[in-house]
C-alpha cells in the first residue's frame, strides 16, 4: 500500500475508533473523574515520572547501542497512543480516565518532551537537541484525532439513544477489527526493520513495556484505585504514540537508527495490550465496560 493512502486511510481508522469509544461516553463519566482526581494525578505520575525513569533504566542497563537507547526515550516521552482509549474499554478500564489522560499528556509533552530528549541525547550521545520541537503539531493532532470524534460520538448517544443502542455493538466490532489491521499492517510495513533490529532492541523495548504496564498498574494500586482505574493507567503507561517517536526520530533529528525502538515498540506494545484485553476479559467477563 503506497503511502499516501496509509497517510489517509490510518486517520480515518483512528478517526472512527476514538468515534465509537464516544458512543460508549458521557458527559459524567468525565466529570465523574473532578470528583475523584487523583485518579488522574497518579495516571499523569506514571507517565510523566515513572515512564521515562524506567525507559533510562533499561536503556542503560541493557546494552544497546547509544543511538537506539536514546530512540527508546524518544518513544518513552511520547505522549499516549489514540488506541490506548479502544483498548482500555476492551480490556474492562475506564475509558473516559484513558481519554482524558492521553488528552492531558499529550498537552503536556510540550514541555516534558523536549526536555526528555535533550537530556537523553546529551546522555547517551553527548549533544543535546535545539528547543523548538514541533510538538504544537502533535498537540493539534491529537485533537482532531482523538478529542474531536469522541465528542461527537458522545453527542450522538445523547441525542439520539436509540440510534446508539443499535449500531453500539456494530461499531465496536468494526474498531476492534480496525485496530486489529492497523497492528498487521505495523508489522506488514516495518517487516524488515523489525527483522533486521529485533534481537537488538527487542528484550530492551519488551522489558520496557512490560515492566511500565506491571509498575503502572502497581502504582495505581498503592494509590487506592479501584480495579478500573488500575487498568486504564497501567495501559497509558505502556502505550505510547509511537508515530511521534518515529517522526521525532526521522524527521527532527535525522537519524534512522533511532527510529528502530519506535518500530519495535510499536508492534510490541499492540501485542501485549491484546494479550491484557484477553486476560481481563476472561477474568471479569461480566463487567460493564466504561
Amino acid at each position: 500500500m503506497n503511502q499516501p493512502i496509509v497517510d489517509v486511510l490510518l486517520p480515518l481508522a483512528l478517526g472512527f475508533i476514538m468515534f465509537s469509544l464516544g458512543l460508549t461516553l458521557s458527559l459524567g463519566d468525565f466529570a465523574r473523574l473532578l470528583a475523584r482526581p487523583r485518579a488522574m494525578a497518579v495516571g499523569l505520575a506514571g507517565q510523566v515520572v515513572l515512564v521515562p525513569l524506567v525507559a533510562f533504566a533499561v536503556a542503560s542497563l541493557s546494552g544497546l547501542p547509544p543511538a537506539m537507547a536514546a530512540g527508546l526515550m524518544i518513544v518513552a516521552a511520547s505522549p499516549g497512543g489514540a488506541s490506548s482509549g479502544l483498548i482500555t474499554h476492551l480490556a474492562r478500564g475506564d475509558t473516559a480516565l484513558s481519554i482524558s489522560l492521553t488528552a492531558v499528556t499529550s498537552l503536556a509533552s510540550v514541555a516534558t518532551l523536549p526536555l526528555v530528549l535533550d537530556a537523553s541525547l546529551r546522555h547517551f550521545l553527548g549533544t543535546g537537541v535545539a528547543s523548538g520541537l514541533p510538538v504544537g503539531t502533535l498537540v493539534r493532532g491529537v485533537f482532531f484525532l482523538a478529542t474531536v470524534p469522541v465528542a461527537l460520538g458522545m453527542v450522538v448517544r445523547a441525542r439520539r439513544p436509540a440510534l446508539t443502542a443499535r449500531i453500539g455493538p456494530v461499531t465496536e466490532r468494526i474498531a476492534t477489527a480496525l485496530f486489529l489491521l492497523i497492528v498487521l499492517a505495523t508489522f506488514a510495513s516495518q517487516r524488515q526493520t523489525l527483522v533486521d533490529n529485533f534481537a537488538t532492541v527487542g528484550p530492551a523495548a519488551l522489558l520496557h513495556n512490560v515492566a511500565v504496564m506491571a509498575m503502572g498498574f502497581g502504582l495505581a494500586a498503592t494509590g487506592g484505585l479501584a480495579l478500573r482505574d488500575r487498568i486504564a493507567i497501567s495501559i497509558e503507561c505502556g502505550l505510547h504514540n509511537a508515530a511521534v517517536g518515529i517522526f521525532i526520530a526521522a524527521t527532527v533529528l535525522h537519524s534512522p537508527e533511532m527510529t528502530v525502538p519506535s518500530v519495535v515498540y510499536a508492534l510490541l506494545m499492540n501485542l501485549t495490550a491484546i494479550c491484557l484485553i484477553v486476560f481481563m476479559r476472561r477474568r471479569r467477563p461480566a463487567c460493564a465496560t466504561g
